[in-house]
């Protein structure tokens, strides 16, 4: 593995690769996971590695900022794809009460904040769909329509005649 001699990035990783500690166990005096610490660092790798092993992707730690937050002020949409993907909430706030999204855009980075935006409206599209469909459900086909039955009326002309009695 090749590591970028960066001093923060290199004492993040290190601390991502330190056996014996609980996955969701605070690893800094910030209160900061390992996934806080490779979201921050933009490595997805490392953050699905954490993922896999059971960590708490909406874990806030001492600015209330969830691993979610991290990956949105570094600009790695890499690592936001990975969160959203996993169901991360995207609507959390820190402290000073921003979303991951107000972090990308405040820092800059355009393609992240879009991406968050998409996935925001995309959510609210399908909730509002499922609330109409659980007000609704004739409309979303989840209750069969009522049915009517015909009959045959002997007529005079041979015809047959149109009965208006339910089914039930």
């Amino acid at each position: 593995m090749l590591l970028l001699d960066s001093g923060a990035e290199v004492d993040s990783l290190k601390r991502l690769l330190e056996p014996g500690g609980a996955v969701n166990a605070p690893r800094d005096a910030c209160g900061q996971s390992p996934a806080h610490l490779a979201a921050q660092a933009g490595h997805p790798f490392f953050l699905l590695w954490q993922l896999q092993a059971g960590a708490d992707l909406n874990q806030q730690d001492a600015f209330g900022e969830a691993p979610i937050h991290k990956a949105a002020k570094v600009g790695s949409l890499e690592c936001l794809s990975l969160l959203v993907a996993s169901n991360a909430l995207i609507d959390l706030r820190n402290k000073n009460g921003q979303t991951a999204e107000d972090l990308a855009w405040s820092c800059g980075f355009l393609e992240c904040a879009k991406f968050l935006t998409t996935v925001k409206h995309t959510q609210s599209m399908k909730l509002s769909e499922q609330s109409k469909c659980s007000f609704n459900t004739d409309n979303c086909g989840l209750l069969p329509k009522n049915k009517r039955a015909y009959r045959n009326v002997d007529n005079s002309n041979g015809k047959k005649q149109r009965s208006d009695a339910h089914l039930c």
